[in-house]
């Protein structure tokens, strides 16, 4: 299950879906009682998905194959704070194509038009909602905090206000410095975090997130890729590509470009382009099916 880091979450899932951005016939966004968060979508009506999400997260389900959607319940539990889209993976071939979907179930979110692929299969429900409280952290980040009404309540009494989940401390005070654009203290707050405990698998993706931030920080994408052109066997130079394709979506150019260069290096540099494989890895999401593939092609390099 990939665990969620509540920074940078425009990188993460770097899955292109532009093309389903449509004047197609809308879909209305969901509204009313709790059943009514959730929404069936298909390849003609996703692009009234992607503007919703720029209001609640969108959870996506996809289901088929004699299987139906199970998530309505659970996302009726956060009290309209997020929506569930449910597609059908054996009708919507764009969708599925989109979202890189090899088996149902599948779930992944849309959070601000941006997909972030969550897990396969259905794992414990607990596991879930935590997932889904780490998908709430991540729209929090992205300042998209709405929610949507759900009137099954006594229509006279007050409205309540959205009960939000504090972050644990140290990941407070990295997304109070991300918010301020001061990576270093992000990236210490997150290392503490790691430290105290070293299976919190939230801040070891935030940190892998905010880290690539900061390398990035002042540099341009021409200056990225002359300065690899000019110098094929700079180590730092090809890394700093790959942290640039990384943030644009070039998921697969770089990690064959990282790939390709290991088995060339002595072992210091093997273990310097491993260790950013593996913070590449992170950003994207362990669960993606590149970073799946990727891992198993360094394993075969390794040994």
């Amino acid at each position: 299950m990939t665990n969620l880091p509540p920074s940078a979450a425009s990188l993460r899932g770097a899955v292109d879906l532009s093309s389903l951005v449509n004047p197609a016939p809308a879909v209305a966004a969901p509204t009313g009682k709790a059943s009514s968060l959730a929404v069936e979508a298909t390849d003609a009506t996703f692009s009234s998905i992607l503007e919703l999400s720029n209001s609640v997260p969108v959870l996506v389900e996809f289901y088929g194959q004699g299987l139906a959607p199970s998530l309505a319940a659970l996302v009726a539990e956060f009290g309209g704070r997020m929506v569930l889209a449910t597609i059908d993976g054996t009708k919507n071939p764009q969708l599925v194509q989109a979202f890189q979907v090899s088996e149902v179930p599948m779930v992944a979110a849309v959070i601000g038009g941006r997909p972030l692929q969550l897990f396969v299969g259905m794992p414990e429900q607990e596991e879930i909602r935590a997932v889904l409280n780490q998908v709430l952290e991540v729209a929090k980040q992205q300042n998209i905090t709405g929610t949507v009404p759900v009137d099954d309540a006594d229509p006279d009494a007050p409205e309540a206000e959205p009960v939000e989940e504090p972050l644990p401390p140290h990941h407070q005070e990295a997304f109070d410095a991300i918010s301020a654009g001061d990576f270093a203290t992000a990236i210490a707050e997150y290392t503490l975090a790691i430290a105290q405990n070293p299976r919190d698998a939230l801040a070891v993706a935030g940190l892998a997130q905010v880290s690539l931030l900061a390398r990035l920080e002042g540099t341009t994408a021409d200056g990225i890729r002359a300065a690899a052109a000019s110098a094929p066997d700079d180590v730092d130079a090809q890394l700093a590509v790959a942290d640039l394709d990384i943030s644009g979506g070039h998921v697969d150019d770089a990690f064959l470009r990282l790939l390709e260069l290991f088995p060339t290096l002595d072992a210091d540099g093997k273990t310097v382009v491993r260790t950013r494989l593996l913070e590449h890895f992170e950003v994207v999401g362990i669960d993606d099916p590149r970073v799946i593939a990727a891992r198993r092609r360094l394993t075969a390099l390794l040994y």
